[in-house]
């Protein structure tokens, strides 16, 4: 046991916590006010509230409060390929990239 890695399994719920936590801590820092936050987003406040409360949120009104809380770029990199970033790669590279699947295979 002593070789084995140890390993932190979160599941969705976690995930959605830690998320809503992490854009009040942030909703805070700018000393926006729920409701402020809502105006300036566009995003409902009962929307707001629950998102803060239980994680569960629209992807669009998600982005909506990323964009006023200036963290929208971080959505770049989710499920992007590890350590691959297209600004760093040359015209050539990309037009040469393999066609990715459009369809799965697995019914």
């Amino acid at each position: 046991m002593d070789n084995m890695m140890s390993m932190e399994l979160k599941t969705p719920q976690d995930v959605l916590r830690e998320l809503a936590g992490r854009f009040k801590a942030r909703r805070l820092a700018t000393n926006l006010t729920q409701e402020g936050l809502a105006a300036r987003s566009g995003v409902s406040w009962s929307s707001l509230k629950r998102f803060e409360y239980t994680g569960l949120i629209a992807l669009d009104a998600l982005l909506k409060l990323a964009l006023v809380l200036d963290c929208l770029s971080d959505f770049d990199r989710v499920c992007a390929d590890a350590g691959q970033s297209l600004s760093s790669k040359s015209l050539d590279e990309l037009l040469s990239k393999p066609k990715t699947r459009r369809k799965g295979q697995i019914k």
